[in-house]
């Protein structure tokens, strides 16, 4: 799929030289890659809210390392 977009240059050229790619069509498509990835992350850790027990111990266990 085509799409035209209005991008600043500086922008552009900063997104090759972070995604290390030699087109603006690769820097875009990686970039996209990117963040439909940490989306993705994001959406899993927060369909994990609840379910996770962490036991409130930490102050014990800072306790136990200091005595040691």
């Amino acid at each position: 799929m085509q799409t035209t977009v209005t991008i600043d240059d500086q922008q552009l050229k900063s997104l090759m030289l972070y995604t290390h790619s030699n087109t603006e069509s690769e820097a875009i498509y990686k970039a996209i890659q990117t963040y439909l990835q940490q989306a993705k992350r994001q959406q899993d850790l927060l369909a994990l809210r609840g379910q996770v027990d962490i036991e409130d111990n930490w102050q014990a266990l800072r306790e136990l390392e200091i005595n040691k």
